[in-house]
């Protein structure tokens, strides 16, 4: 991983496949990273391998980025803030940008606040959450702060424990993270994005909800569902992979108005 400055806070990133290649920048999920959620998968693979420069971010508070513990560095607009850096600092003018669940919610963000960066939008793994709570969010920010995963017994608050253990996260940068990022958005937000968009989650995702009206808020949006995956087994699926191939393909490489 290579890493950049932007202001006070280290970000690490990768940037892989053809240099003159249209970019696509991949935004990952909650107590997840770069590797986790998009190399490990295969993603970073097959979007090369289909000719794409491949840019990806570790979000601040997660993998080998930088982790403050203080919940006011982790609104959507500051995480939002190091994926725009990120484009700045590779002189990247504008991408296709790929977002999984919080990394989705970053892209709306982004989509809102600096729209001449993002040619396309794909949201994995954000349904109808992005519109409406759906998840105790405070139960999980106590599990990620509780001294032992035995001390954590509802859901999904142990599931996220549980993989924030494995995966060796700064617990208390993700506590941080997520009493911050629990921002939602409203149909009328939604239809001011012009972007072509997909919408992507899996039938047997209880966090994402269903993609439907999430889709049809978006000015531009299609659905696409991943069959019989749900939230952490949807993100790596070879059909999603091969819908977000075809979308991208049917692209211009530039942001459709109108």
């Amino acid at each position: 991983m290579q890493h950049f400055m932007n202001g006070d806070l280290r970000i690490a990133y990768l940037d892989a496949g053809p240099r003159d290649a249209f970019p696509i920048l991949l935004i990952h999920g909650f107590a997840s990273t770069a590797h986790i959620n998009w190399v490990n998968t295969g993603w970073v693979k097959t979007l090369t391998d289909a000719g794409h420069r491949v840019i990806a971010l570790d979000n601040r508070g997660h993998g080998v980025s930088d982790k403050p513990h203080d919940p006011d560095r982790y609104t959507l607009a500051e995480m939002k803030s190091d994926s725009v850096a990120l484009l700045d600092h590779l002189s990247v003018r504008q991408a296709n940008v790929m977002g999984y669940s919080m990394g989705a919610s970053i892209t709306v963000r982004l989509a809102l606040d600096d729209p001449d960066r993002a040619a396309s939008l794909i949201f994995g793994g954000r349904g109808s959450a992005i519109l409406e709570p759906n998840l105790d969010w405070k139960s999980i920010a106590d599990g990620l702060r509780a001294p032992s995963a035995d001390d954590v017994t509802g859901e999904p608050a142990r599931r996220f424990r549980l993989f924030a253990d494995q995966t060796g996260s700064d617990r208390l940068a993700l506590a941080a993270c997520i009493q911050s990022i629990r921002t939602f958005f409203t149909e009328q937000e939604l239809a001011t994005i012009e972007h072509r968009a997909l919408v992507a989650t899996g039938t047997k995702d209880d966090i994402a909800g269903p993609p439907e009206p999430f889709a049809e808020a978006l000015a531009h949006g299609a659905v696409f569902h991943i069959e019989g995956k749900d939230h952490m087994l949807a993100v790596g699926d070879k059909t999603y992979k091969a819908a977000v191939l075809e979308f991208l393909a049917s692209g211009s490489g530039s942001r459709v108005s109108g």
